[in-house]
């Protein structure tokens, strides 16, 4: 996220979770931290896509810059994703339980990283 993670360039707070500035931003770190959790890579960048109007996203990329492990692609990690992750925005609501009362907290010490804190699990 920012300086480190690359993300769309939207505002997040300010915006209900409906919209994928700020959704898709948690889920695609939730991705990754998922795969890295996982064991299959040390590092990996994860990018969703999506346009108006269509629920699923248009694109998803996955790079693990080269510390994917052995035996699998970053092809294998992208079919991973896609067939354990619905990245669809309203899904991503769900999985996240993104309408709880949590954004205030947001307001100081940001959207990411709060590995203390069990509202931010992404």
């Amino acid at each position: 996220y920012g300086g480190w993670g690359a993300h769309g360039g939207g505002a997040f707070s300010g915006k209900d979770p409906s919209k994928v500035d700020r959704s898709a931003a948690y889920a695609a770190r939730w991705v990754a931290k998922s795969l890295v959790k996982a064991g299959f890579v040390d590092r990996v960048l994860v990018q969703i896509s999506y346009s108006i109007g269509v629920a699923a996203p248009l694109s998803v990329y996955v790079d693990s810059y080269g510390t994917v492990k052995a035996g699998k692609s970053d092809r294998d990690l992208l079919n991973i994703v896609l067939k354990n992750f619905d990245l669809r925005p309203g899904c991503i609501t769900r999985d996240l339980n993104l309408k709880r009362p949590i954004y205030r907290k947001t307001a100081s010490y940001g959207h990411f990283g709060r590995e203390d804190d069990p509202d931010f699990t992404w």
